[in-house]
């Protein structure tokens, strides 16, 4: 792949999920996640929860579609907009509303856990729109740190017993994931789960450092498996939805398609450097 088959995949990811975000939130779906975005910056007070979400699904729409647009314009408002969508949901992780002072507050989140990955889409806008703020490596240790910062977070998690339970009906409808009930028990499955998030994320990590290449592909792989695996939740387990294209799961599971064009960004970096060597 050049460089512009891998532009174009990391944009294929952010537009598609962009646009089923931007028609979900647009339709209504999520109204929970809308007001207490917005509440934190007392918006919900002057401008109405629906009226907010149609804006919100509104500004994604536009930023999917301006990222085919091949106009400076279209890029300028892209590389603003994604850094809006990623800001305005992330500044909304200092409100105590966003953490489980039961089961010990920080790292332990609770409807925190679908606002950190947004986080995965600032390094993208910067691999757009920005390539030249960063060297290759930079740009793939950056899209590495936001993808890791969510493998240790929701892994860690994983070892506790509300997340085991939070993600049973997940995994007892997978095909593919089911069997981990039949080897383990229901919190053995989520720590196995958990185990696999963190080895892997620290894998890559490690393959980056030493520049063993055989070892950031595996690496690499194992991790993609992880959101591309997510993604068949929106079947198994019901993420879409007849009035708003998907509903409140497949909001959260379809986010993980940035984590994707996140590792694509360090997959173009071990391209770069094997054409490096070999010339």
């Amino acid at each position: 792949m050049t460089d512009k088959h891998f532009q174009l995949a990391v944009k294929s990811l952010l537009g598609l999920s962009f646009l089923l975000l931007g028609l979900s939130f647009f339709l209504g779906q999520n109204a929970g996640a809308i007001k207490a975005t917005f509440s934190f910056y007392s918006l919900t007070q002057m401008i109405e929860p629906a009226l907010l979400g149609q804006l919100t699904g509104t500004l994604f729409v536009a930023v999917a579609i301006a990222l085919f647009v091949p106009h400076k314009k279209a890029s300028n408002f892209a590389f603003i907009g994604m850094l809006v969508i990623a800001a305005v949901p992330l500044l909304t992780l200092l409100s105590e509303t966003r953490w489980v002072a039961a089961h010990g507050g920080f790292p332990v989140i609770g409807s925190g856990q679908g606002i950190i990955k947004y986080f995965a889409i600032i390094p993208l806008a910067v691999y757009l729109f920005k390539p030249h703020a960063l060297s290759e490596r930079q740009q793939a240790w950056f899209n590495y740190a936001t993808m890791a910062m969510v493998l240790f977070w929701i892994g860690g998690v994983k070892f506790f017993e509300y997340e085991a339970n939070a993600i049973e009906r997940l995994v007892v409808n997978s095909p593919l994931m089911s069997w981990l009930y039949d080897v383990f028990s229901l919190q053995g499955a989520s720590n196995a789960i958990g185990s696999y998030d963190i080895a892997f994320a620290l894998l890559l990590a490690l393959g980056m450092v030493l520049g063993n290449k055989k070892l950031m592909w595996v690496a690499g792989v194992a991790c993609g498996a992880v959101f591309g695996m997510t993604q068949t939740f929106l079947i198994s387990s019901g993420g879409f939805d007849a009035s708003t294209v998907i509903n409140g799961l497949g909001q959260f599971v379809v986010k993980d398609l940035w984590y994707i064009a996140n590792l694509l960004v360090i997959a173009q970096f071990l391209a770069v450097t094997r054409k490096a060597k070999i010339a």
